[in-house]
């Protein structure tokens, strides 16, 4: 079954999901195409697959799939990976826990920058942009006090979200404060699936 990925390099939920292609053998079985998600404008080939008009999109024989957690549940349980997405009990739910402060990070990140670079200077809310970054730090610290010890999609979650910090947020500077997270970053940024996903402007 081929499939094909609409995505965009920027995207730290397409990365997500590369990274678990790469980790289960099936980045070759992927057909990556670009495409455009903008929350205010639409665009008719991406709502047609995703009326919610978001990235990433898998398209697979038995339809599409959207979210980036449907997805790489999706490859892993197609590439028999039990590993990312422990199959049950306490490992399961841990892993699961970890993806959703990953991606609670990535939230509040993708809303900052869409505050700033995309909705007026005059109608910017210095309140709003301040609150989405004390999440983004919160999350920063939740992160360091539990530090992934397994590739799991937990794991990858806080590779991706860490990663977009470094990409669109340099001056948050969640390295200073927490030194354990920073070298565990460096660990797994160093995986192959990190290094051939790393985010670029397209």
């Amino acid at each position: 079954m081929g499939m094909t990925l609409l995505y965009a390099p920027t995207s730290p939920y397409v990365r997500k999901v590369l990274v678990v292609a790469h980790e289960t053998g099936q980045a070759d079985d992927i057909e990556p195409v670009f495409t455009t998600a903008n929350p205010v404008s639409e665009n008719e080939d991406l709502d047609r697959h995703n009326p919610l008009g978001k990235i990433p999109v898998l398209l697979t024989d038995d339809g599409p799939l959207f979210d980036s957690r449907v997805i790489c549940e999706f490859l892993a349980s197609r590439g028999s990976d039990t590993g990312i997405f422990p199959a049950t009990g306490r490992a399961r739910w841990h892993a699961l826990a970890q993806q959703a402060l990953g991606d609670g990070l990535l939230d509040a990140a993708l809303v900052t920058r869409y505050e700033a670079v995309m909705r007026p200077a005059a109608l910017q809310w210095a309140g709003w942009s301040q609150a989405q970054t004390a999440k983004m730090k919160r999350a920063v610290a939740a992160m360091a006090g539990d530090l992934p010890r397994a590739p799991t999609i937990g794991a990858i979650s806080f590779g991706c979200a860490l990663g977009y910090l470094d990409f669109r947020f340099p001056n948050i500077d969640w390295r200073g404060g927490h030194p354990a997270l920073a070298d565990w970053f460096a660990s797994f940024g160093g995986r192959s699936s990190m290094q051939l996903t790393q985010p670029r402007d397209a």
